[in-house]
C-alpha cells in the first residue's frame, strides 16, 4: 500500500521540479532575448546617428568647396571662358531649301552658347552665295538674349537667288561674362585677356 504512493509522489516531485526548472530557465531566455533587442536597438540607433552625421559632415564640406569656388574661382573661370570663347560660342545655318534656278527660303540661323553665362548680343553676317561662290547679297543679323548652356534660333529672310549660304560672327556681348568681342577689334600683343569689356584687377586674374 506504501509504495503505490511513493511512486506517484515521486512523479508529481520530479515533473514540479522540472516545471520548475522550465520556468526558470523561460524566464532566463526572455531576459537574453530583451537585452538582445536592446542592444541591437542600440546599435542601429548608433548607425543611424553616425549616418546622419556623416551626411550632414559631407553637406557642410560641398557647401565650404561651393564657396571656395565661387569665391576663388568666379573672376578665373570667367576669363577662361573669355580665353576659350571658340570652343564654347558658335553660329551655323539650319536646314534650307533651294529652288530649281536658285533661290534660298526657310534659312534660319542657329546660335549655340555653351558657356556658363548668358549672351546679351551676337551679331552674324550670312552671304547669299552663287554656285560660282559669287555673293548675291549680305545680310546682318542680331540675336538676343542667349541663355547659358542652350541654343537659339533665328528666321533670315528668303534670297531670289543663291544655292548655299555662308554664316559668320561679327560681334558677341555677354555682361555676365564681362565678355565684348569683334572681328574688326585690335587685339594688343602680349595680352593674354584681351576681350574684356571692363578691364579686371590683375591679381583677380
Amino acid at each position: 500500500m506504501k509504495r503505490t504512493y511513493v511512486y506517484p509522489l515521486i512523479l508529481v516531485l520530479l515533473v514540479v521540479v522540472f516545471g520548475l526548472g522550465y520556468c526558470q530557465q523561460q524566464r532566463y531566455v526572455r531576459k537574453v532575448l530583451a537585452e538582445n533587442q536592446r542592444l541591437w536597438n542600440e546599435n542601429r540607433d548608433l548607425r543611424k546617428s553616425l549616418d546622419q552625421s556623416g551626411v550632414v559632415d559631407t553637406q557642410i564640406a560641398n557647401h565650404q568647396a561651393v564657396q571656395q569656388r565661387v569665391a576663388g574661382q568666379f573672376i578665373e573661370r570667367r576669363a577662361y571662358y573669355r580665353r576659350n570663347w571658340r570652343q564654347f560660342i558658335a553660329v551655323s545655318a539650319g536646314e534650307y531649301r533651294t529652288g530649281l534656278l536658285g533661290g534660298i527660303k526657310d534659312l534660319n540661323i542657329i546660335v549655340n552658347n555653351q558657356t556658363e553665362y548668358a549672351l546679351d548680343n551676337i551679331v552674324v553676317k550670312v552671304e547669299y552665295m552663287r554656285n560660282n561662290n559669287d555673293i548675291f547679297k549680305t545680310e546682318q543679323y542680331t540675336i538676343s538674349n542667349i541663355p547659358e548652356k542652350s541654343t537659339r534660333s533665328v528666321a533670315a529672310s528668303n534670297s531670289r537667288k543663291g544655292s548655299k549660304v555662308n554664316v559668320t560672327l561679327i560681334s558677341i556681348t555677354s555682361q555676365p561674362m564681362n565678355f565684348c568681342w569683334s572681328v574688326n577689334k585690335p587685339v594688343p600683343a602680349g595680352n593674354p585677356d584681351p576681350f574684356e569689356c571692363v578691364p579686371s584687377a590683375k591679381d583677380n586674374q
